[in-house]
């Protein structure tokens, strides 16, 4: 390991205990690259971000391959006064990175070596790497995942972060309830940076860091140069010889099944019992352990012209009750719809259902989504609502707004709200409201619609899934930097109550000991004690 890592790197525990260990197992790396606005590539690395609403404008983007790069591209930030930001996957909602007050984005994707680390006795994944590459280096090499997200594009850094979680989460919890441990490159109050290695260790003195990464969200605390994977229950003591059993094993095979109803065949009451259905389904079956939480559920309901009602169910296709958990799903969410749905049916090799492209993997436009954690599924009240947005064309006629019911619950509601940083650990589903365009002339016409139909729908609570009304806040990883705006969230819920709910204090605390200068910072980080304002500068 270079000797000027190894003095940066402060381990959690004495280092007999912790060995140090390089961020990658290669021994020669790349140079790191620094590109300003001439250079040829910086139009490639400066549009990275997928919405295309927003128009980045750094001075320098530093590309780097290793933890001491980054810790030298940190450095020289703070050293020249300039805001920086990260960037690792490029996927944020909003303008997080691609903020014109960011004078240097550090892009991470460089960093993407996934291996098992034989002294830490964990997996390591760099924070550059996608979940694709994640997914398919654990499994290739050792039968092992992490349960993350649905989309293998995505970057691992900021999504672990923020908690993580997918179409494995019902069973086996959040990326989080799985991370051992996380070393972040971050700057102290003489504007030093350092590289800082923190573990869920009850022993570690920098556990808090660890606890500020497991739902804190990204880029508030400082760099993530790599993630330390190894489920809970393991022995840090015995090093097993196989890494295989240091995570869990995902299905062989996945099972799939999709019902499809035409809108032309569904009226108002039919969407009524649909929607109904779905959501007691899940209030049922949101319990960890409960059979019904093998499933993996999603309702997609896009707006007339946008193609068909669709469930989708998923499942170990190698259960011997697969079938029966399947098709019982899908007849008591149709029961009483009326129409009779289209069924398809599909089964894959794991890795191949999991690298399957996002629907919009490859195109670039301009998005804007919402979200929310619900404890329960939808009112009649709010069904008749989204009935009335996704049907009314009397004024608005984009068939690519779609609004979605995800499942949660099952093995994400065992631990406690307060065991990592992600609180939402009683919701039995998402709702994710989605609206895409390409013509910068309609912005205002597409905000206008989402954003009027999310106040419409809680307007219980003011416009706002206010955990503190029955709903249960939202996720950060679906950024909203509405929520932050006093124009936008009229409520009086502070935006980091939806977000963090109970732990943004102790969330607070981390920052002000790690970050204690605010380094790094964006329109949804976390905010040093005593400051409220709503904006960031």
């Amino acid at each position: 390991m270079p000797e000027t890592v190894r003095r940066h790197l402060e381990g959690a525990s004495p280092v007999a205990r912790y060995p140090q260990a390089p961020s990658a197992p290669h021994t020669q790396a790349r140079p790191s690259a620094v590109v300003g606005r001439r250079d040829p590539r910086y139009p490639d690395l400066a549009g990275r971000g997928i919405n295309a609403r927003f128009r980045p404008d750094p001075d320098t983007i530093r590309v780097v391959a290793t933890a001491e790069q980054a810790v030298r591209a940190v450095q020289d930030s703070v050293r020249d006064g300039t805001r920086l930001a990260v960037r690792s996957g490029g996927h944020c909602f909003e303008s997080l990175v691609d903020d014109p007050a960011v004078a240097t984005v550090i892009d991470v994707s460089e960093m993407r070596s996934v291996y098992h680390d034989e002294e830490l006795n964990a997996f390591s994944v760099d924070s550059g790497a996608t979940l694709g590459t994640m997914y398919r280096s654990l499994y290739l090499g050792w039968g092992v995942t992490v349960p993350a997200g649905r989309c293998p594009e995505v970057g691992v850094g900021g999504h672990v972060a923020g908690g993580g979680g997918g179409a494995l989460s019902r069973r086996y919890g959040l990326s989080v309830d799985h991370l051992h441990g996380v070393e972040v490159v971050v700057v102290d109050s003489a504007g030093r940076a350092r590289l800082v290695r923190a573990t869920r260790e009850l022993s570690d003195p920098h556990r808090d860091l660890w606890w500020a990464h497991t739902g804190g969200g990204g880029g508030s605390f400082g760099l993530v140069t790599r993630y330390l994977f190894r489920s809970p229950g393991t022995d840090e003591g015995s090093r097993p010889a196989d890494p295989g059993r240091l995570l869990p094993s995902p299905p062989a095979a996945v099972l799939r099944k999709t019902a499809r109803w035409d809108w032309q065949h569904v009226d108002e009451a039919a969407f009524l019992t649909l929607v109904g259905n779905f959501g007691t389904w899940h209030e049922r079956h949101a319990a960890p352990g409960d059979p019904g939480a093998q499933l993996d559920n999603s309702l997609a309901l896009p707006r007339t012209g946008g193609g068909p009602l669709t469930v989708e169910t998923a499942v170990d296709a190698t259960r011997p009750d697969a079938q029966e958990l399947t098709d019982r799903f899908i007849a008591e969410v149709s029961r009483n719809v009326g129409a009779r749905p289209e069924i398809s049916v599909t089964t894959l090799p794991w890795l191949a259902a999991t690298l399957v492209p996002d629907e919009f993997a490859g195109v670039k436009g301009r998005f804007k989504s919402k979200a929310a954690f619900l404890r329960t599924g939808w009112s009649e009240q709010q069904a008749r609502m989204v009935y009335r947005r996704l049907t009314d064309t009397s004024g608005y006629h984009n068939p690519a707004a779609t609004v979605y019911l995800l499942s949660h619950g099952g093995e994400v509601n065992r631990p406690g709200p307060a065991d990592t940083a992600m609180a939402h650990r009683d919701a039995v589903l998402k709702t994710y409201w989605s609206v895409f365009w390409f013509d910068e002339g309609e912005d205002a016409l597409h905000l206008d619609w989402v954003r009027a139909s999310y106040e419409e729908f809680f307007g219980d609570a003011d416009g706002v899934p206010d955990p503190g009304r029955g709903y249960g806040g939202t996720f950060v990883n679906y950024a909203d930097a509405d929520l932050a705006e006093p124009d936008l969230n009229r409520s009086g819920v502070p935006w980091h109550r939806l977000y963090f709910r109970d732990n943004y204090a102790a969330l607070q605390q981390v920052k002000e000991r790690w970050d204690p200068n605010d380094a790094f910072r964006h329109a949804l980080s976390v905010r040093l004690p005593g400051d409220d304002a709503p904006g960031i500068s």
